[in-house]
């Protein structure tokens, strides 16, 4: 009778093992792809973003605020997991020069005592290129024929 015991408590403690062991896994595994997922997301849309015009008159990039939001949530909702709840917020935008923060918060479908793990993800991206001079432009702003001065407030 002990020996069945003792079988019967190795297999419900494996049992419980596994458990735990899937609950660890699905966490650490979904907090990775999150991560990459908001990554590749955000610097795919801010190059969605850039405002070519701009870029081809000046040399300067720029972004669209809406242009971005409105790329980034179309491209994070056809990659996500339909197992998890989302919370996308963005912190900051910054159309000149181009910068956003982003902070994606999910939780996970295992719940313990009715909570479930929750995972959070925050990046800053900082879009870059080497600047040039546009030497017509520069002729077209000392004449007075182009004017800059507004374009950014």
């Amino acid at each position: 009778m002990s020996k069945a015991m003792l079988v019967l408590g190795i297999i419900l403690l494996a049992i419980i093992t596994f458990g735990i062991v899937n609950i660890v896994q699905n966490y650490q595994t979904g907090n990775e792809l999150d991560y990459y997922l908001l990554k590749e997301t955000t610097e795919a849309a801010m190059t969605d973003a850039v405002d070519v015009g701009y870029y081809r008159l000046s040399g300067l990039l720029r972004i669209d605020k809406e242009k971005f939001v409105e790329s980034f949530v179309r491209r994070f909702a056809q990659n996500v997991s339909n197992s998890r709840t989302y919370d996308i917020g963005f912190y900051d935008i910054n159309e000149t020069p181009p910068k956003v923060s982003v902070l994606v918060r999910s939780e996970t479908v295992a719940t313990v005592n009715g909570e479930s793990l929750g995972l959070s993800n925050r990046i800053d991206v900082i879009l870059e290129t080497k600047y040039h001079t546009n030497k017509l432009v520069t002729e077209m702003i000392r004449s007075g024929k182009l004017d800059y001065s507004e374009v950014d407030e």
